[in-house]
């Protein structure tokens, strides 16, 4: 959503601390950075003494931004700032001037304090407040997205579809800057938010839906992945390293590592033992060995499913994914 030009396996690489080289390590600072905000978020939000202010929101944004000072990490911004539409190079949006901002957010965090009607309506409400008072110099977009985890978590709503809407507003972006069009041309704390509320709690339904599907397809797909390991005489470890591949993921031994919480060693025969058995197929040599998904993977997952697959990776997976979507969502409907 913010631009940043990463794809979701370069996101899980990043993450087990094998950054691709084709990935910037500013870009690479910044996933790692979201991901210790919201580790931030589940460590504060059960604490018995927690309380909004302005402290724990510039605490968050240092964290999301990574601590690039030159970026203004952890500092409301002190000079005025613009949200404009890329596409069309205009200006959408003026937020408050910056000796406004210090009391502005004391004011919203005194607001989501004391509580609104529903946790949901809380953290739609806090989403709003945060982008509209806009105050940071960058990465107002996902700070105003963390408090929405962080007022979730706090309401008791603890599941992942829950306390995060990254993924589907990620999705629909559209919908998403469409919803704060309420907000108006110029920041005007009496506005009436009611439309952006709304439309992050539809968000938020069509998001539980849809990952509770998601989950139990996936849920049916590791299950196969597991049995299929094992019925081969591989360790049970093996089945990260296969289950990354059937998702189109390339494997590598510095990503399989903590994964499987190996030494070095024990990694590369773990990755040859699945080539051998046609779970993965590797491609190029010594450090620059990466694995992706072996002729024998999909066959053998779909077979385990009850589903025919061919061979060839993206086909072979969209037939699985979607017989298997197909069956839950209908088992669902009974």
């Amino acid at each position: 959503m913010e631009g940043v030009p990463v794809t979701l396996e370069a996101v899980h690489r990043i993450l087990a601390g094998d950054r691709p080289s084709e990935t910037q390590e500013e870009d690479a600072a910044l996933v790692r950075g979201y991901r210790d905000a919201m580790s931030f978020v589940l460590r504060r939000a059960d604490d018995a003494a927690f309380r909004w202010d302005r402290e724990l929101l510039i605490g968050l944004h240092d964290r999301i931004l990574a601590g690039n000072v030159g970026a203004g990490a952890g500092r409301f911004r002190t000079g005025p700032a613009y949200v404009v539409d890329n596409r069309a190079g205009e200006l959408v949006f003026q937020p408050p001037p910056p000796e406004g901002v210090p009391g502005l957010v004391d004011s919203a965090c005194s607001v989501i304090q004391k509580g609104l009607e529903h946790p949901a309506i809380g953290a739609a409400w806090i989403h709003a407040a945060v982008a509209a008072i806009h105050p940071f110099r960058d990465g107002n977009g996902r700070a105003s997205r963390v408090v929405v985890s962080l007022a979730m978590y706090r309401g008791g709503f603890k599941l992942l579809e829950f306390t995060s809407l990254e993924e589907w507003w990620g999705r629909h972006l559209s919908d998403y800057y469409a919803a704060f069009r309420c907000l108006g041309e110029t920041f005007d704390p009496a506005v009436d938010v009611t439309p952006l509320i709304r439309a992050h709690i539809e968000a938020q339904l069509h998001q539980v839906r849809a990952l509770d599907l998601r989950e139990r397809v996936q849920q049916r797909i590791w299950t196969a992945v597991e049995e299929a390991v094992t019925a081969t005489g591989l360790e049970p470890r093996v089945a990260n390293a296969v289950w990354d591949a059937f998702f189109g993921r390339s494997v590598t031994p510095r990503y399989y590592r903590p994964l499987a919480d190996v030494s070095p060693a024990t990694a590369s025969n773990d990755l040859a033992a699945a080539v051998a058995a046609g779970f993965l197929r590797p491609e190029g040599k010594a450090r620059s060995r990466r694995y992706q998904a072996g002729d024998g993977l999909y066959p053998r997952i779909g077979a385990a499913l009850g589903v025919r697959a061919g061979e060839s990776g993206d086909p072979a997976r969209a037939i699985i994914i979607g017989e298997l979507t197909k069956r839950v969502a209908t088992e669902r409907s009974k």
